[in-house]
């Protein structure tokens, strides 16, 4: 079996095998209030099967009118999806009351529909998954910032980093900013900035689980 693109396919797996420890590390935290333990969980769940996903595209699956990519293509928007809501969702519980939290969670689930059935029905444009995913993104950005004013806290300060550094691999992908056009090309780069920027928002979730 032939590896294509091997080395967005082994940044895409490595991304994958990062989550997943993340996932089983935060998992050894009791459940919380606020529930951020479950929801950043979810976070980093979603966005380790997006990295498989990616990692069987890239690496397997090339034809771009099979029903395999086509499915694993919508498989990679659902859970970016996904971990978008775990985004909304996290900000707002480190920012806002347990009323106002639930609703910011109802609405970026009925976002989350939206989005869907425009990928499925429309376009699959990475480009609406971008448009969906950037201001979750930004909530929560200002989420760990405003925790860090309000605490002090270094770990919201990882939190406000690792974000920061996801919009610094999202410009390395786009401009197409490349290491070595075999080694390590712009994907491959943007997964490496995007591995040590989830590693900092790993440490924020640690530290915010281990105050509650």
């Amino acid at each position: 079996m032939t590896l294509h693109e091997p080395d967005v396919t082994l940044t895409d797996f490595a991304l994958a095998a990062e989550c997943s420890l993340f996932v089983l590390l935060l998992a050894g935290y009791d459940a919380e209030p606020r529930g951020l333990n479950i929801w950043f969980g979810i976070f980093f769940a979603a966005t380790g099967f997006a990295a498989l996903l990616g990692a069987v595209t890239h690496g397997f699956v090339t034809n771009q009118k099979s029903a395999q990519y086509r499915i694993l293509w919508l498989g990679i928007f659902a859970a970016i999806g996904i971990a978008a809501l775990a985004c909304w969702v996290i900000g707002s519980r480190l920012l806002l009351g347990d009323d106002a939290a639930q609703l910011v969670l109802i609405a970026a689930s009925l976002a989350l529909v939206v989005y869907m059935v425009v990928v499925v029905k429309f376009s699959q444009s990475f480009a609406v998954a971008i448009i969906y995913y950037l201001p979750a993104a930004i909530f929560l950005l200002i989420a760990f910032a405003l925790a860090y004013i309000q605490h002090g806290k270094n770990h919201d300060a990882y939190g406000v980093a690792g974000v920061l550094l996801t919009f610094v691999a999202a410009f390395v992908q786009m401009a197409k900013i490349k290491l070595h056009p075999k080694y390590l090309d712009h994907n491959a780069f943007y997964h490496v900035v995007q591995a040590v920027a989830l590693f900092l928002i790993f440490l924020a979730a640690q530290g915010s689980l281990s105050l509650a």
